[in-house]
């Protein structure tokens, strides 16, 4: 065994619980909580194959899940409002010094999740978009 290996399991740990508590944190938040709990499960699984059990379930519900979020105009509009509304509150926090955790640290991990619901939600259409080409 090369030193190597306990550092990277260290990494694959530390990176799969931050992974697996951030998603528990957004299913209740507004964010892509599924998505990341399955890549905290993905990320787990490769160091403690007794979770792999759970990964084909929790992929199952979340990629249904991704698909729901665009699969309407009025969803995908409410998903895109959601983003603007992000943007606009880190706007917000930046510029105005007396709101609580004001600054740009705030700011910039709202514009962070902006990014990562945009990319999500382009994803799950081209994901939808592709499903439909298949099924005709």
């Amino acid at each position: 065994m090369n030193g190597k290996k306990p550092v990277s399991r260290v990494a694959a740990l530390v990176a799969g619980v931050a992974l697996l508590l951030i998603g528990a944190a957004l299913l209740v938040l507004p964010g892509p909580g599924l998505l990341l709990v399955l890549a905290g499960l993905l990320v787990l699984s490769g160091q403690f194959p007794a979770l792999a059990r759970y990964v084909g379930p929790v992929r199952e519900r979340a990629m249904r899940a991704a698909e729901e979020s665009v699969s309407s105009p009025l969803r995908l509009t409410a998903s895109l409002l959601t983003v603007v509304a992000l943007v606009a509150a880190g706007v917000v926090w930046g510029v105005v010094p007396d709101l609580p955790f004001a600054g740009w640290g705030t700011a910039s991990g709202l514009f962070l999740s902006a990014a990562v619901l945009l990319a999500l939600l382009v994803w799950s259409r081209r994901r939808l978009g592709s499903r439909r080409r298949t099924v005709r």
